[in-house]
């Protein structure tokens, strides 16, 4: 049983720990605050880990800090992390796992408060598996990428400031775009899930978005690159603009095959602790626009593309009101789950925390891990509800009617064709016919 303000001097560990692990993301602050004033009204002390699992990993206690209220007490409105982040992972073997495990015995841990997304989660439920029931553990979900799997639309804290702010960078990129007559092919964050990128594909009102849900198999950047080639000539044909914007996921790396990768020219496969692929280290914005300009050069109708990724700017802004009223609200919660005598808390030793129709409630670690790879779940767009419908709608990339209105589809040859490359109809069809079943 969860022990209360009453019984809690009985408890070894008594210590309330925060730590962060993965990417900033904003809202994070707003998070160590709410759960460092409220575990202190509930008259407990706070410990603060910096740089995630890193130190404890190696048995080092003294990368701590006693949170007090000046230290917290206007965080909320900055981005970043005032505790640090990292990926360090500690589930690789069970020598760090249970260095972790002792490292917080030592600090008088009881109760551990983990900020972080998929990986970090992952991690906080084998420390909560492993401590024997000594560490109860709260995970509060943090990502822009909106891929923790929350109950309904329920998105994670940050995702909603960097959709507000990439929406603000792209809607500034379109009018640029418009006015120098140029296209942009803008990469979004998002690791395995398009929910950012076609947030602010679809808030903006950009020419189109290109997410990894959307193909049932492997992503072959030829596809992609048929998909917004299309979309240009598209344009091009039937509205005689040279300018456009499309938004693209860069998730779609992790489906594209490794060996298809390697022979890029200069791309350098590494991985995380997580054994994640590095996509920064990959610029899916500059492969993109070389290999469509490519194309339009060797058809004699060359194009302008400017390529642009959007993803640090985002995660350590300055967090947005819904975001700072929204991680109070999860901070707090972490404590009730530690501390307050509520049945569905005391049963866990370990659970994510989460609002539900204006109610706190507790996940099971357990109910969110996938049972074939025993890691957590992703949470990816649904490409069948109307939310996605309603987006692809209003995008302008080559649909089953272009192909089948004799029109439409002569019209769109013409712009395909140039004084030194023809195109018929029929070759248009046959080039593009295999978009339609991705």
């Amino acid at each position: 049983m969860a022990p209360n303000t009453q019984d809690s001097s009985k408890t070894v560990n008594n210590h309330v720990g925060i730590l962060v692990g993965g990417g900033p993301a904003p809202g994070i602050n707003g998070v160590i605050s709410a759960v460092t004033l409220e575990a202190r009204s509930r008259a407990h002390r706070v410990i603060g880990i910096y740089d995630g699992f890193q130190w404890l990993m190696k048995g080092d206690t003294s990368h701590v800090k006693e949170m007090d209220h000046d230290d917290v007490s206007r965080i909320h409105f900055q981005g970043g992390s005032v505790l640090n982040t990292s990926r360090a992972n500690p589930t690789k073997n069970r020598q760090d796992l249970e260095r972790v495990i002792a490292s917080l015995d030592t600090l008088k841990i009881g109760y551990l408060a983990t900020i972080g997304g998929d990986d970090t989660m992952f991690a906080a439920s084998e420390v909560a598996k492993h401590a024997g029931g000594r560490i109860r553990v709260c995970h509060i979900p943090k990502t822009i990428d909106n891929d923790l799997p929350l109950p309904g639309e329920i998105p994670t804290f940050g995702f909603e400031t960097a959709h507000q702010h990439g929406f603000e960078l792209v809607q500034n990129l379109m009018e640029d775009s418009r006015t120098t007559a140029r296209w942009y092919f803008i990469v979004v964050m998002g690791r395995s899930a398009g929910h950012l990128a076609l947030g602010i594909g679809k808030a903006t009102g950009a020419t189109l978005t290109v997410i990894p849900e959307e193909f049932r198999g492997p992503v072959h950047l030829a596809t992609v690159c048929d998909i917004l080639e299309g979309a240009v000539l598209k344009r091009k044909a039937l509205w005689n603009r040279a300018d456009g914007v499309a938004v693209i996921a860069e998730g779609l790396l992790e489906r594209v095959p490794a060996e298809e990768l390697a022979t890029i020219e200069g791309v350098r496969i590494t991985h995380d602790s997580y054994g994640h692929l590095r996509l920064a280290e990959l610029d899916l914005a500059y492969i993109l626009k070389t290999l469509v300009e490519h194309r339009f050069a060797a058809r004699g109708t060359p194009i302008t593309v400017v390529h642009k990724t959007i993803g640090y700017e985002l995660r350590s802004a300055s967090p947005i009101a819904f975001d700072c009223e929204y991680v109070r609200a999860l901070g707090y919660g972490a404590v009730e789950f530690f501390l307050s005598d509520r049945q569905d808390a005391e049963k866990l030793s370990g659970a994510l925390i989460c609002l539900v129709d204006g109610k706190l409630q507790f996940l099971d670690f357990g109910d969110l891990l996938d049972p074939k790879t025993g890691k957590s779940r992703i949470r990816v767009v649904d490409v069948n509800k109307p939310s996605y419908k309603i987006a692809r709608e209003y995008m302008i990339r080559l649909e089953r009617e272009d192909l089948e209105d004799k029109d439409k589809l002569r019209v769109l040859a013409a712009a395909a064709s140039s004084h030194s490359l023809s195109c018929s109809p029929d070759e248009f069809r046959t080039r593009f016919q295999h978009l339609l079943d991705i």
